[in-house]
């Protein structure tokens, strides 16, 4: 229907089927065909011809179609511009979400030197729990999502940029005998949880039925922040990333017991391959350079 409006459009132009065929490189019996197609379409007689005077009249519904004609194809000549803008441009808006920790810990780090070399570009970015990412990434809300936790395997590019060690976090007062273990301790303490949907509530999960661990009670917190102060102000205890307590741990506000299996995750990011603009794949190459930075 496109190369039939642009007929359309260069016959009333023209005011002639020989001229509108030799501007628009077609023969003139192909804008013929084009006429007839529309009028057929449209249920209505587009232009009047005359053979004897070898004029063309346009009808009045021939009119109202080349006006409306005129706003298709300058409304697909204006999309068909910002698409190749979409997939070339340095500029424009790059929606990213990602969980928690990452978002708190790694995502500035990886955005300032983002920005640095690409000052154009207009950042959108979401942080919240690995769930509420996915579903952001899942209706396209987003074009980049960042996760610590499981997502289904869906047609979507996944991959691991950084390994995360996750270790377990006590008041700087937790003590315990090591000729007993360490495992009554902890299954007598009460422990600090992140809500559902969280990654690292789920690696947290996953730790204590590794280990046998029964908790005594659980508190839920909404956030790392509020997990490491719980944890300093004697609250109980938990099981999260080295990113959020080191720097605590060193400045002997809490303590991180060493256990003798290391325990590792890995973040991801995902992307919709077949939309990625520009900048996303910019992006998604700074991400890869991080990892190889951080190999694991």
């Amino acid at each position: 229907m496109i190369e039939e409006l642009k007929s359309f459009i260069a016959v009333v132009d023209k005011k002639s089927f020989t001229k509108a065929a030799n501007n628009i490189n077609i023969s003139q019996p192909s804008v013929s065909l084009h006429i007839k197609i529309l009028e057929k379409y449209f249920n209505t007689m587009l232009i009047e011809r005359s053979n004897k005077q070898r004029n063309i009249l346009i009808t009045q519904t021939g009119q109202i179609l080349y006006k409306k004609a005129k706003q298709v194809i300058s409304l697909l000549d204006d999309t068909k511009e910002e698409l190749n803008n979409y997939h070339n441009s340095t500029s424009g808006t790059l929606k990213i979400g990602a969980s928690m920790t990452i978002g708190e810990f790694l995502l500035p780090l990886i955005l300032g030197e983002f920005i640095k070399q690409f000052p154009n570009v207009k950042l959108e970015v979401a942080i919240e729990n690995t769930h509420n990412i996915y579903e952001k990434f899942k209706n396209y809300d987003i074009d980049i999502a960042l996760t610590e936790g499981t997502v289904p395997v869906q047609d979507y590019t996944f991959k691991n940029f950084y390994k995360d060690t996750m270790v377990i976090v006590t008041p700087n007062s937790f003590t315990y005998d090591k000729n007993i273990g360490l495992k009554p301790y902890l299954s007598n303490q009460t422990w600090i949880h992140r809500e559902e949907g969280s990654g690292t509530g789920e690696y947290l999960n996953i730790f204590l039925n590794t280990e046998g661990i029964s908790p005594k009670h659980f508190i839920i917190l909404g956030s790392n922040y509020a997990i490491k102060e719980a944890v300093k102000n004697n609250l109980g205890v938990t099981f999260i990333s080295s990113l959020v307590v080191t720097a605590a741990a060193d400045n002997n506000e809490l303590k991180i017991i060493p256990t003798k299996t290391k325990y590792n995750r890995f973040f991801s990011y995902l992307v919709h391959e077949k939309n990625l603009s520009k900048i996303a794949t910019l992006f998604v190459e700074k991400l890869e350079r991080f990892s190889s930075m951080n190999k694991y």
